[in-house]
């Protein structure tokens, strides 16, 4: 029973991050490569040479993980480095499938390409990562950053996706990189929204001898408390 249990979170959790990928790809080709803009992580590498040389950008992001995946099997562990694997490999798939959409952008509009291309990556890697998965590219990076030098997985995938747009800028001209930052900066927001949910929910502790008397106060407008017992290191003195 429980085996069976277990099967069918992890079928349910593939399937999670079948969809994310395919919105993810979905948005890439309808409102990124029609509008000429990029992406952060290899697929935007991906993207680059497209524009280039028409090389599929699922074929190519999928290549451009399998030195990065032999880096996370060495250093991160089988079970980490399959689970980017299935990631990657139906990310991958889905940018090749979903490319037929460049023919069908829904704006023209460089701006709205931007915004709404940054939105539904955001959901489509928000769901992804949500069933802790990954499509691979630069999380890994980060990933070993910050297992071996402790240094921040965001702050590692910003610098080089920096080196992506400045590449971009020099190929393409100033405007299209500023717009791709539009862009990513949209990704993350919506990303961090869909992992962390929607209901905004706020904590806030109070130190304070009327304990009692905010409690009740906070109670009648419907609202919960907790009481934590502490002492002043200073006084020594009891409060909630």
């Amino acid at each position: 029973m429980i085996h069976l249990h277990m099967m069918h979170h992890k079928m349910l959790r593939y399937v999670g991050i079948t969809i994310g990928c395919f919105i993810a790809s979905c948005s890439i080709n309808l409102f990124l490569v029609p509008s000429h803009l990029l992406t952060g992580g290899a697929t935007g590498i991906a993207i680059i040479v497209y524009y280039l040389a028409k090389f599929p950008i699922g074929l190519q992001t999928f290549l451009y993980n399998i030195p990065l995946l032999i880096a996370a099997w060495k250093t991160m562990g089988r079970g980490y480095t399959i689970d980017v694997i299935i990631g990657t490999g139906i990310f991958s798939l889905c940018l090749d499938l979903t490319r037929f959409l460049n023919a069908y952008a829904p704006v023209n509009d460089i701006m709205l390409a931007a915004i709404f291309g940054g939105v539904f990556n955001g959901i489509g890697y928000g769901i992804v990562f949500r069933m802790n998965g990954s499509t691979g590219g630069f999380d890994i990076v980060g990933a070993i950053a910050k297992k071996y030098y402790s240094l921040n997985m965001g702050g590692v995938i910003f610098c080089f996706n920096c080196m992506i747009m400045c590449v971009a800028a020099f190929l393409f001209g100033v405007a299209p990189a500023m717009f791709t930052l539009i862009c990513m900066y949209m990704n993350a927001m919506v990303t961090d929204k869909v992992i962390a949910g929607f209901n905004s929910r706020k904590a806030v502790l109070i130190i304070s001898d009327q304990a009692q008397q905010i409690a009740d106060g906070i109670m009648e407008v419907g609202r919960g408390v907790t009481f934590l017992h502490g002492q002043g290191a200073f006084t020594r003195k009891e409060r909630n």
